[in-house]
């Protein structure tokens, strides 16, 4: 339907309007809702945007935006968004014509939050996407300006929402177009719980209650589904049966604020004694810990074992790692995720854990939640975000190559957002296998400067991806106040790391080519993709003039030695644990010239005379499969008569290994220069975190002693195996 067309006629807005608001009734008779696409000059469309909101009484408005630029209340900057979680509003005003632009992150998040029946209103400039809006500056990294960005990713938005059948289009001066509604289909699958409001969260309620013991669950679920709240409920009825303590993890305390609020509700005898922390008078209690805390306690065995319960929301963005831990740990353990959400996919969640699941425990049961409970089933706005923010992006057909793969193929941003399908694959890969993905990391990859793509296909389904960004190059006055941190410019995060923490002026005025993504197809993996991309792209950087070829990621044992197989070098190691991961993040480099060559010998050796110190330290928790893989950056020294003579009589003799410590070094250093076999190498491991860590073998002394000799036995008598075969 089309609502007024002459803009000489002062009554058209108001008509117009009140088109709106009769729309919006019948949005509510479906329990749908509906995005609307205000456009035109930025004074005049905040005016009739003002209008529709003053023409009803809105549950709980809101508006997003500069204040200054906003005459209505509440308003709230963009950056914000997120502090609306878990709240609801019927009409939601998105001001991307000022002076903030369009934060995609902010429009993922505050889309959520509409309730049926009600408006997501985007308010954007005449020529939207013709130029950067002011949210780009966000991710221009030095020398960039903003403003001379592409506007790749915007022009994608404005064009779908030109041709899209499903939202609002409300030009200024202009027409008004409002899309037909068919008729909702109100048929719903009948179940019998009071508390819950869809037969799909009553059925996952009942299986969180029943959980059996190694017989995981996991809950999949798009956004509004009643996840979290479902994880409450069953939270309530287990400590109201017998369960005396109950522990959720999630990447943040917010991410679980629903589950908290059905416990509120349904146990007004507790108390809410913090925001992480509920208790009934019984004394049961429920407690929620971050991922780093929580690891740190089933590390120091406080928590898990026989009898408790651990229940894993937003699972997506943990690493599998962790979740295998605590599969080990919790008898009781619940996974719940988020497959579609403005954080990205879960995807990647359910195919690099379900093997996990498979070995460890075989008999995991998984439930998957449709019927939206927020809007009905076919809600416009669901679909069109979706759409727009590409979170339901598919993953491409795996395709095997007939014969040898072919050569990787650089396609440059203009090329791709020329190509919608192979964008939503090529995001579809990247989401899968990243914990977290966000809808601007959409944007970064359109129009990031310094931003270049590289693909493998097969039979035009894309294999494998690789996204890389360009780094330093400062002159050398910058870089002189960058390492002494009188300046920090945008962006170049590896190469102004590296000066912040080791003082390398050359790692910043080196050019450096650093890997941001890469993604290789599930059922491809292990082929050698990922390998060939960047072997390619090394190539290629190598003949541009790059010095330096890096990448930063969280530490885990088999993407650790994936890297450093690649002929990768550690240069930096976090000493805190992110804590939505419990991984220290790590940074490896390759040089690609004889600059390069230089600044890495620079780096490496700054790293290793930092090592040890800090393995005794900051790091003392560091995995040992981690510490066994790091120990060849350390400079190599053989040991000395003396020191194998002191390893013998802790080996085979009654040497007490604490008076042998550096000895016991020694042979682990020189160890990890050797290809082990698997018992010997799991025995060098605890060696290593022994003496480096002083990490206990066993809770008893003599335990450990004996663990430590045995140890050195089979390291010394595998190195020894292994040196005469050598001829040496």
């Amino acid at each position: 339907m089309r609502v007024g067309c002459c803009a000489d006629k002062p009554n058209v807005v108001i008509n117009q309007v009140s088109a709106l608001v009769h729309y919006v009734t019948r949005l509510e008779r479906r329990r749908w809702r509906a995005l609307v696409w205000l456009y035109g000059p930025a004074e005049k469309a905040r005016q009739q945007a003002q209008r529709l909101w003053e023409a009803r009484m809105w549950q709980a408005p809101l508006w997003v935006g500069a204040e200054h630029e906003a005459s209505v209340s509440p308003c709230l900057p963009a950056g914000k968004a997120r502090t609306r979680l878990g709240a609801e509003h019927q009409l939601v005003v998105v001001d991307a014509s000022g002076s903030q632009g369009l934060d995609p992150d902010a429009l993922g998040a505050l889309a959520g939050t509409v309730s049926a029946g009600g408006l997501l209103i985007i308010i954007t400039p005449e020529g939207w996407g013709e130029q950067p809006d002011p949210d780009y500056a966000r991710f221009a990294d030095y020398p960039w300006c903003w403003k001379s960005l592409s506007t790749h990713y915007l022009k994608r938005l404005a064009s779908q929402l030109t041709v899209a059948s499903t939202i609002v289009r409300w030009q200024v001066n202009g027409e008004l177009v409002l899309p037909s509604l068919p008729v909702r289909d109100s048929r719903a699958v009948p179940f019998d719980d009071a508390d819950c409001l869809t037969a799909d969260q009553a059925l996952a309620v009942s299986a969180l209650v029943r959980l059996k013991r190694r017989r995981p669950l996991v809950i999949t679920a798009d956004r509004g589904r009643g996840k979290s709240a479902a994880l409450g409920i069953a939270c309530a009825r287990l400590l109201q049966k017998s369960v005396t303590q109950l522990v959720v993890t999630a990447p943040r305390l917010s991410s679980v604020e629903s589950l908290f609020a059905r416990m509120v509700a349904l146990c007004p005898e507790g108390q809410r004694l913090s925001p992480a922390r509920f208790e009934l008078p019984s004394g049961s209690s429920l407690c929620f810990l971050p991922p780093d805390a929580l690891n740190e306690q089933v590390h120091q065995a406080t928590l898990g074992g026989s009898g408790s319960y651990l229940l894993v929301d937003e699972a997506a963005a943990v690493p599998a790692a962790l979740l295998a831990q605590w599969l080990a740990a919790f008898p009781r353990i619940a996974f719940a995720t988020t497959v579609h959400g403005y954080e990205g996919s879960g995807r990647g969640f359910a195919l690099r854990f379900r093997d996990v699941l498979n070995r460890k425990a075989p008999q995991w049961r998984e439930l998957h939640l449709d019927a939206p409970i927020r809007w009905s089933a076919g809600d416009p706005l669901e679909a069109t975000i979706q759409s727009l923010l590409l979170l339901n992006a598919p993953l491409p057909e795996a395709r095997v190559h007939a014969h040898r793969p072919p050569a990787s193929i650089a396609i440059t941003q203009a090329e791709l957002a020329k190509q919608n399908g192979l964008l939503e694959k090529l995001f579809g890969l990247l989401v899968q296998s990243h914990y977290r993905t966000t809808p601007s990391d959409l944007r970064q990859l359109l129009d990031g400067p310094g931003t270049a793509i590289r693909t493998i296909s097969a039979a035009e389904e894309p294999q494998a991806v690789l996204v890389t960004r360009e780094e330093g190059g400062f002159s050398s006055e910058l870089a002189e106040q960058v390492a002494r941190g009188e300046r920090r410019p945008q962006g170049h995060l590896m190469a102004q790391s590296l000066a912040a923490h080791s003082g390398s002026r050359e790692a910043l005025t080196s050019r450096w080519r650093r890997v941001v993504r890469i993604a290789t197809h599930p059922e491809r993996r292990h082929e050698g993709l990922g390998r060939q991309l960047l072997e390619d792209d090394i190539a290629n950087a190598r003949q541009q003039g790059v010095a330096l070829y890096g990448a930063t990621f969280g530490a885990e044992t088999s993407l650790l030695r994936f890297w450093l197989a690649l002929g990768f070098a550690p240069v930096r190691l976090g000493i805190t644990q992110e804590a939505a991961t419990g991984e220290y993040a790590i940074m490896v480099a390759r040089a690609l010239s004889s600059e390069g060559h230089a600044v890495l010998m620079s780096l490496r050796d700054s790293f290793a005379a930092s090592l040890i110190p800090l393995l005794a330290f900051e790091l003392a928790a560091l995995p040992a499969s981690i510490v066994a893989l790091l120990l060849p950056s350390l400079p190599r020294l053989p040991l000395s008569t003396a020191e194998v003579q002191t390893v013998d009589d802790v080996a085979y003799a009654h040497r007490d290994p604490a008076l042998a410590r550096t000895a016991l070094q020694a042979l682990a250093r020189e160890a990890s220069h050797w290809p082990l076999e698997q018992d010997a190498q799991i025995a060098h491991q605890q060696l290593a975190a022994w003496a480096f860590q002083n990490q206990p073998l066993a809770k008893a002394d003599g335990e450990s002693v004996r663990l430590i000799r045995r140890g050195a036995q089979q390291i010394i008598e595998q190195c020894t195996l292994l040196h005469s075969r050598s001829g040496g």
